[in-house]
């Protein structure tokens, strides 16, 4: 399952950039972020940067554990999560046009247990759009904050 959700910022990719990778203060900048704690921070590279992350989804909280896999400074990066037998991949993007920047957030799950995979299989429509809410309501917390420092 992949879920794509994207949405123009009024802004330069570097103030985008400054706000998606600042993970420490997540929770200032995006709604349904209740708690970040960083595990490890590799210095001036995102990769390798892991933290757990504390939010509501589907009316009940979920923590995860993330970390960096890639990076490319005012470009992209890119998460990974492992659990409940699946791999979660997310990508954040960054494109520079003339109205400003576009943002991306594409989330791969993976189901790798026959339980995952039984359980995608039932929940995927309800899960695919409630999950698909959150990600675009994360894009406009985002959008709020470059656009309020314009």
């Amino acid at each position: 399952m992949t879920i794509a959700v994207e949405i123009p910022i009024q802004g330069a990719k570097e103030e985008v950039w400054k706000i998606i990778s600042d993970i420490e203060n997540a929770v200032n900048n995006i709604s349904g972020i209740e708690k970040v704690e960083i595990h490890h921070h590799p210095g001036e590279s995102l990769v390798g940067l892991k933290w757990t992350e504390t939010r509501t989804l589907f009316g009940k909280t979920a923590t995860e554990t993330m970390w960096i896999t890639e990076a490319e400074k005012n470009q992209y990066y890119q998460t990974r999560a492992e659990s409940h037998g699946s791999i979660y991949i997310t990508v954040m993007r960054i494109e520079e046009n003339n109205e400003g920047t576009l943002l991306s957030m594409e989330f791969t799950g993976k189901p790798q247990s026959l339980g995952a995979k039984i359980m995608a299989g039932l929940l995927m429509p309800f899960f695919k759009k409630a999950t698909k809410k959150a990600l675009y309501q994360d894009l406009l917390d985002i959008k709020k904050v470059v656009e309020a420092g314009n």
